[in-house]
């Protein structure tokens, strides 16, 4: 094998990830900061208290008209909150829920941590069993976050950096988020981005690919064949006991290692593990906290 051959392949496809506080945000929050006023943090929370009120999400009119505030008020506010991560705002119905650097802050940083701690473990354990990589990720809005990674040992590896992200629609574990929503959630988000045509084995007919989030959803898992990038396939698997934070792992490798045979054994390792971490998250959510 030529030397180059064992540096490590870092498949750098994933966008950079814009939630984790960098020193660009933490640039951005100051800057937001000066456009507003400390005085307007009272304001502000008040718009994200009546956003977290709302299971279908506010719009700057109603929360204008619920706040009795301005809407060039609301509007300024929000699109800041936006910047920051602090709300999202839903391309369809233009209403706004709160965004995932709040559950980071808050609920959901210990959940994240939890899940880490849960699934870390079990998936040293399927890497070494499956020698494939193997992710943690979250569904954060339209895309996969990755929250961490058991890199694989054998020379020729699949990786990528934790807090990078993957689009949804993009691979096995876009399919197990998609399949997990319901049809009518997954056909907006479908029907809003389209099917992209990644390789030549990437599903594009919407037909089509509802009867692949169908058979996700009774399997419990899902398969990617060379959809995402060639000469790459991965088996994913949702986890279960967090509530609303949709989560999953998801083994990554090179089709030249993994025949049919060997995909049929991943699937249900893959789907093993998955509900191990499950009930290690449930037993970990049950035992009473002890700060000492």
């Amino acid at each position: 094998m030529r030397s180059e051959d064992n540096e490590l392949i870092n498949l750098s496809f994933i966008e950079v990830n814009k939630i984790l506080l960098t020193n660009t945000d933490i640039k951005l929050y100051s800057q937001t900061m000066k456009k507003y006023g400390a005085p307007s943090v009272k304001k502000a929370f008040a718009i994200l208290s009546a956003i977290s009120s709302s299971r279908e999400g506010l719009g700057v009119s109603e929360l204008a008209k619920n706040l009795k505030m301005a809407k060039s008020t609301v509007h300024g506010m929000t699109s800041a909150l936006e910047e920051l991560g602090a709300v999202m705002r839903d391309p369809l119905t233009k209403k706004y829920k709160l965004g995932f650097t709040l559950l980071e802050i808050g609920r959901s940083a210990y959940a994240q941590i939890d899940l880490k701690t849960s699934a870390r473990p079990v998936m040293e354990d399927l890497m070494e069993k499956t020698q494939t990589s193997v992710f943690l990720g979250i569904l954060n809005w339209d895309h996969v976050t990755i929250l961490d990674i058991v890199e694989s040992r054998q020379d020729l590896k699949i990786t990528a950096p934790v807090g990078t992200t993957i689009p949804i629609l993009a691979g096995a574990v876009g399919k197990v988020f998609l399949a997990s929503m319901g049809d009518e959630r997954a056909r907006k988000i479908i029907e809003s981005k389209g099917l992209p045509r990644f390789t030549d084995n990437s599903i594009v007919e919407t037909a089509s690919y509802f009867q692949e989030l169908k058979h996700v959803s009774e399997q419990g898992f899902a398969v990617d064949d060379e959809e995402y990038i060639l000469g790459v396939r991965a088996v994913a698997s949702p986890l279960m006991g967090l509530g609303q934070l949709r989560s999953a792992i998801w083994i990554v490798g090179f089709k030249a290692s993994l025949d049919e045979n060997k995909m049929k054994t991943l699937t249900g390792d893959t789907q093993k593990a998955a509900q191990k971490i499950s009930r290690r998250i449930q037993q970990q959510l049950t035992t009473p906290f002890n700060p000492n």
